[in-house]
């Protein structure tokens, strides 16, 4: 990562100068933490019991980050990680629908959602208690950002946050947040031996970018219809491609204020299910319409069900799988290079964020899999 920045030899902006002289500066005396108030004590024990009921599963938490933005709209990420955690739920109950799970065996299944689970639980007990830091900070017009080190959040996101209790860039603590999420995800999830061995190294994993599974999709309407916007991430190991895919999905979803409006009022319309009958009904049902029987043709072409097909079955995540509970969060702080703040930089590459093309070939490699997987299985 740091010799990508090295190579291109970006420069940096006063202010990121500022936050990099900042966080050096942290790093040095992360060690000492003033004692507590009482008043202060309470405050956090308040923010890790609001987290902790909130992050019970990923309806919970999506819900939480639309909340959120809705009282905060100046903290974007709020719904980036919304949006995207919208597409975290299609993805697990994906496993248990109509098309995934033909090519997956039940313990495949149940290690792909127990990867994903963690991962988006991780995501939120590491967030959420940043927001409501801020949302507090507001209240008492004061800043309270010493306080994040109580909650294990990187000394990365204290420069972040105290840089925008000033100047509200909002684009700067957007991509910060963006880098603090996927760099702690990655020795908690990305790099540990259970999922290398049980998910990354499965072959279903290493076919992924036959199938295009990793789409992330943010539904609009427009005249009446729901289009599609989005971006495809095909080396999922990479923190990296991670990144730069966050900082894709971002530009594409603010950078256009009409459309920016046009997600918003949806997501804002269509309450979370973890069905992809939320956005596509006329594709998705949450109640599965399969005959019993052997799947014989395709029922998708060019995004639309052939004649007579019934629609594939897209289960509401409560429906899918129940609640899990979760280990604590390794402790650990992933920031050790401030090479990383070069990610801050604003890109100026337009992404038009074309995808529904992509996605309909998605739909049509799963059910031709599907068919030959059946095939063979009677050949068998």
């Amino acid at each position: 990562m740091c010799n990508f920045f090295k190579k291109k030899k970006l420069p940096l902006s006063e202010s990121l100068l500022i936050i990099k002289k900042d966080v050096k500066k942290r790093q040095k005396r992360r060690s000492f933490l003033p004692p507590l108030t009482l008043e202060e004590r309470e405050l956090i024990q308040q923010i890790k019991g609001m987290t902790n009921s909130l992050n019970l599963n990923n309806v919970t938490r999506t819900k939480a980050y639309l909340d959120f933005y809705r009282a905060h709209p100046e903290v974007h990420w709020a719904f980036l990680g919304h949006m995207v955690s919208r597409n975290g739920g299609w993805n697990m109950t994906d496993l248990k629908g109509g098309q995934l799970s033909r090519l997956l065996s039940r313990k495949e299944a149940e290690s792909y959602f127990s990867f994903l689970e963690r991962g988006n639980w991780l995501i939120f007990q590491d967030a959420y208690p940043q927001f409501l830091l801020y949302e507090a900070s507001k209240l008492y017009q004061r800043n309270l950002f010493y306080l994040l080190p109580h909650f294990h959040v990187s000394i990365f996101m204290e420069s972040i946050w105290n840089d925008f209790w000033v100047r509200q860039d909002t684009y700067t603590l957007t991509v910060a947040q963006i880098i603090n999420e996927q760099s702690y995800l990655e020795d908690r999830v990305i790099t540990n031996s259970q999922y290398k061995k049980e998910v990354f190294d499965t072959l279903e994993f290493k076919l992924q970018d036959f199938f295009d599974l990793n789409h992330i999709l943010f539904p609009f309407e427009d005249n009446g219809k729901i289009h599609l916007i989005g971006q495809t991430l095909h080396q999922f190991k990479s923190v990296r491609e991670r990144i730069l895919l966050g900082k894709r999905l971002y530009s594409i979803l603010f950078r256009d204020e009409k459309r920016l409006k046009s997600v918003k009022k949806w997501a804002m319309t269509v309450q979370h299910s973890g069905s992809r009958k939320d956005y596509w009904p006329h594709i998705f049902n949450h109640v599965d319409e399969g005959l019993p029987g052997y799947l014989l043709k395709s029922r998708v072409k060019s995004c639309e069900l052939t004649k007579g097909s019934p629609r594939i079955y897209s289960p509401r995540l409560e429906m899918a799988w129940k609640n899990r509970k979760h280990n604590p969060a390794e402790v650990g702080d992933w920031y050790k290079d401030w090479d990383v703040i070069y990610y801050l930089t604003h890109d100026h590459d337009k992404v038009d964020g074309e995808i529904k093309h992509e996605y309909c070939k998605t739909l049509e490699k799963f059910e031709l899999a599907a068919i030959a997987k059946k095939a063979i299985s009677v050949l068998d």
